[in-house]
């Protein structure tokens, strides 16, 4: 908690004044009880009615006086806890957005999307909580001790052996619930984390039928969190009869030894009420204190899981290259390049060294998990190399500047990815400098004009999250055209015409073949047809590279071409039957 406590700097007048007005309010609320000792003492027993008005109008202005610090104090409070929340959740966005796609498959996207939320409010209402008590409930049980020694020392004694029960009883109940509300914030992230899922791939649990099963699983997480919520609550729920029974018992003590005092003529009748309200304080002050907490025991464990982030460190310095400005396209070279994920033991890539000129067209095929993917995943530098060198126009990317590097290469990935908003942001996507006829000719381009002219909103037409409101075809048709927007010098394709019809992906690598010289092109797919007109071939199998150059020569030199396109081959002619 404390390594978050720089988010708070912007925030350190509130976060001053907010405590003092809370300390302010506490010193009216100990006046308060010394104040009715003497309306009884003087006003009532000697039936002064000027005195008991004047006391009474005391009590109304320090009533009045510390409703009004209350409400400085919680807003002061408030204000720096908001102010906190968003400059921590803004420095975790940025955190996450910079994180690598290694790092980010590590932690998972539901645990940060949880950690984004659920986590940053606990440790907002933590900061709340802290502004506003951490001083004045400490001050109210030191005041009231004081003021108790101050009427009668020996009175006094019974607060001294009262405080110290009430303290154990309560901080006893805390360390007990403390583990198990550990325990109710993890499960309460598994029921987040198994919501979010549901809710994103709903589409697919109903197409399977699966809903019974995820909703029994679903009802397991919520009993589980349930039966741990019930276990903190009974033993929470006994804080309360435990600490009255002991304030009680702490005010009877204080009525007979104070009954005996007044029958002596040591104390008077106010004072013993004074007394009573003291005790009152005490216990209210420490139920406070105990509630603040347990509100930072769940705070601190929340900011442990923030800070967790925090310190994932960037798994490489991001280099300064920057090249000169030139139309020209970028050249590919792979170095005996080798690639794993983080966590795996086998290798995706390994000694894969291939070179490709700038303005080629690429195809690259292989079976499922020949490592086609990753490949073209580590010319942006989306993830880094286990072994070896990638080369772009001739340079590591790991000494370029990310940002200008990746401004150059356009990615069209094999899982469709839209955004909520018009055709036209989701196509300039980021890149403000793009104008509208730009926006429409890489429509044009990627064969997605038509259905969009035909919504009668244009590229004001609004996309739902994802794109939900438009078929597999459409949705790969737009994110082409967001690739072809940007006018990459390098663009990566992957897999990304497997909803389209022939005629339609036909058209497609025909603007492809337009754009070959200006634009480095590599075409992922499955199909040997959609990369047989490619400059050259690039035929992965188990991660390494099986062979490499053009159909024709693939055909007779790579066998495992051979029996891709001899298997094809063989699918088509039984459809044609």
């Amino acid at each position: 908690m404390i390594k978050l406590l720089p988010y708070l700097k912007n925030y350190w007048k509130e976060s001053t004044v907010g405590p003092l007005f809370k300390l302010l309010e506490a010193i009216f609320e100990l006046l308060v009880p010394v104040i009715v000792a003497q309306m009884i003492d003087v006003g009532i027993a000697e039936e002064n009615t000027i005195f008991v008005w004047k006391t009474c109008a005391i009590l109304v202005t320090f009533g009045v006086l510390g409703l009004l610090c209350s409400i400085s104090a919680q807003f002061f409070a408030a204000k720096a806890a908001t102010g906190f929340g968003r400059e921590l959740r803004t420095a975790l966005f940025s955190k996450i957005e910079k994180l690598s796609y290694s790092q980010i498959d590590h932690v998972g996207n539901d645990t940060l999307i949880v950690r984004m939320t659920s986590d940053i409010n606990q440790v907002q209402t933590g900061v709340n909580l802290v502004l506003r008590l951490f001083l004045r409930s400490p001050f109210i049980v030191v005041g009231a001790l004081v003021m108790s020694f101050r009427i009668d020392r020996e009175i006094g004694l019974i607060f001294l052996f009262t405080v110290p029960i009430l303290a154990f009883v309560i901080f006893g109940i805390i360390r007990i619930t403390i583990p198990l509300l550990k325990k109710v914030q993890n499960s309460l992230e598994q029921v987040l984390c198994s919501t979010r899922e549901n809710l994103t791939g709903i589409r697919v649990v109903r197409a399977f039928g699966t809903q019974k099963k995820e909703c029994e699983e679903f009802r397991e997480k919520s009993e589980q969190l349930e039966q741990l919520q019930q276990r903190s609550g009974k033993i929470s729920s006994c804080m309360n009869p435990l600490t009255y029974v002991i304030v009680n018992v702490g005010i009877i003590f204080v009525i007979w030894l104070g009954g005996k005092q007044v029958y002596d003529g040591k104390l008077t009748q106010g004072e013993v009420i004074a007394l009573v309200n003291y005790m009152s304080q005490i216990l209210l002050a420490l139920v406070a204190l105990a509630n603040l907490i347990v509100s930072y025991t769940k705070a601190m464990a929340s900011a442990g899981r923030i800070q967790e982030v925090f310190e994932l460190g960037i798994e490489k310095s991001e280099g300064t290259y920057e090249p000169e400005p030139t139309k020209d396209a970028w050249s590919v070279q792979f170095d005996k390049v080798g690639f794993s994920y983080d966590g795996s033991k086998v290798s995706t890539l390994s000694n894969l060294s291939a070179k490709i000129n700038a303005g080629e067209m690429i195809g690259v095929i292989g079976s499922t998990g020949a490592g086609k993917s990753s490949l073209i995943h580590l010319i942006p530098a989306l993830y880094s190399v286990t072994t070896g060198t990638v080369l772009v126009d001739g340079v590591d990317v790991r000494l370029w500047n990310q940002k200008t590097l990746r401004e150059q290469i356009g990615i069209v990935p094999q899982k469709v990815v839209l955004f909520r908003g018009s055709v036209r942001d989701n196509v300039k996507m980021g890149r403000k400098q793009i104008c509208d006829d730009r926006v429409i000719q890489a429509l044009k381009r990627a064969k997605a004009w038509e259905f969009v002219e035909k919504s009668r909103k244009g590229l004001d037409w609004m996309i739902q999250e994802g794109g939900k409101n438009l078929s597999g075809g459409q949705r790969q048709r737009l994110t082409i055209a967001r690739a072809f927007a940007g006018r990459p010098k390098i663009l990566l394709l992957d897999d990304s015409t497997s909803a389209l019809d022939f005629a339609t992906e036909r058209e497609i690598r025909t603007e492809l073949q337009k754009m070959k010289g200006t634009c480095t092109i590599f075409l992922v797919s499955q199909r040997a047809a959609s990369v047989m007109h490619a400059d050259k071939i690039m035929v992965l199998e188990n991660g390494e590279l099986a062979g490499y150059g053009t159909h024709e020569k693939l055909l007779q030199e790579c066998k495992v071409y051979q029996e891709i396109c001899a298997s094809q081959l063989l699918e088509n002619e039984e459809e044609e039957k």
